[in-house]
C-alpha cells in the first residue's frame, strides 16, 4: 500500500455487483461496525475533555488565563488549537508507516485535543443551545449516514462537488478573518451545513465500498484496523463540522 488514498482507490475499482455482494459479507459488516464504534468513542472522548476543561478550574487554568481584557489562551491552549491538525496530517501522510496500535493512539489523542480546544464552546454558548445543536447534528448525521449506506446511487460525482464547496468554505473563512462580515459568516455557516450533511452520505458510501474491497481482496487484519480508524476520522470530522456550523447559526451566547 502506498498511502491511504491509494488504498481507497484500490477498494473502489470493484463493479457494483461485486461491491454489493462483498458488502453483505461478515467482514464488511464488521468493518462498518468498527468504523462507527471508533467514531462514537472519539465523540465521547472529545465530549468528556470539553466538559473537563470547561468546568474544572485546575484544568481550565491550563488553557485560559485572565488578562485585563478578559480571558485569553495560554501557550498550551494555543498549542492544543493546532495539535488536532498535526495529528490529522501525521495520520494521513504516515498511514503506511504507522502500525494499527500507533494509528489508534494518534486518533485517540486527536479526539482528546479537539475536545480540550473546543472547551471554549461551553464557556461562550449556553448549555441549552449546545445540547440542541448537538442533538440536531446527531439526527442529521444519522439520517444521511443511513442514506449513504443504503442508496444504490453512486455519490462519487456528488462528492467531488461537495469537496469543491468545502474548499470554497475554507477560502471564504480565511477571507472573513480580515473582513469580519457577519453576513458572510452567516452564509458560510448555511453552506457549511449543506456541505457537511452531504459529505456524511458520501463518506459513508465511500467507507462501505472500502469494507466491500476488504471483503473481496482479503486485506490483512492490521490494515483493516488502520482503514477503520481512518474511516472513523472522516465521519468524526463530518459530524464535528456539522455541529459547529449549526452552532454558528443557532447557538445562543451567554450574557
Amino acid at each position: 500500500m502506498d498511502n491511504y488514498k491509494q488504498e481507497f482507490t484500490n477498494y473502489t475499482v470493484l463493479d457494483s455487483q461485486q461491491t454489493t455482494a462483498a458488502a453483505t459479507g461478515t467482514v464488511a459488516k464488521k468493518f462498518m461496525a468498527n468504523v462507527f464504534a471508533w467514531m462514537f468513542i472519539a465523540i465521547g472522548i472529545s465530549t468528556l475533555m470539553s466538559l473537563l476543561f470547561a468546568n474544572v478550574e485546575s484544568f481550565r487554568s491550563l488553557l485560559y488565563v485572565e488578562t485585563t481584557k478578559g480571558m485569553a489562551m495560554s501557550g498550551l491552549g494555543m498549542f492544543l488549537s493546532f495539535a488536532p491538525l498535526i495529528f490529522v496530517l501525521v495520520m494521513s501522510f504516515a498511514f503506511t508507516r504507522l502500525s494499527a496500535p500507533l494509528l489508534t493512539l494518534f486518533f485517540i489523542l486527536y479526539a482528546a485535543t479537539v475536545g480540550a480546544s473546543l472547551s471554549i464552546i461551553l464557556m461562550v454558548y449556553t448549555a441549552g443551545s449546545v445540547v440542541g445543536c448537538f442533538g440536531a447534528a446527531a439526527a442529521m448525521f444519522g439520517v444521511m449516514a443511513v442514506l449513504g449506506y443504503t442508496t444504490d446511487k453512486d455519490l462519487t460525482s456528488f462528492g467531488r462537488i461537495l469537496m469543491m464547496g468545502l474548499i470554497g468554505i475554507v477560502i471564504a473563512m480565511v477571507i472573513n478573518m480580515f473582513m469580519r462580515s457577519s453576513g458572510l459568516d452567516y452564509l458560510i455557516s448555511i453552506i457549511g451545513v449543506a456541505v457537511f450533511t452531504g459529505l456524511t452520505a458520501y463518506d459513508t458510501q465511500k467507507i462501505k465500498r472500502i469494507g466491500a474491497g476488504i471483503e473481496y481482496e482479503g486485506t490483512s487484519a492490521n490494515d483493516t484496523k488502520k482503514l477503520a480508524i481512518m474511516g472513523a476520522l472522516n465521519l468524526y470530522l463530518d459530524f464535528l463540522n456539522l455541529f459547529l456550523m449549526l452552532l454558528r447559526l443557532f447557538g445562543g451566547r451567554k450574557d
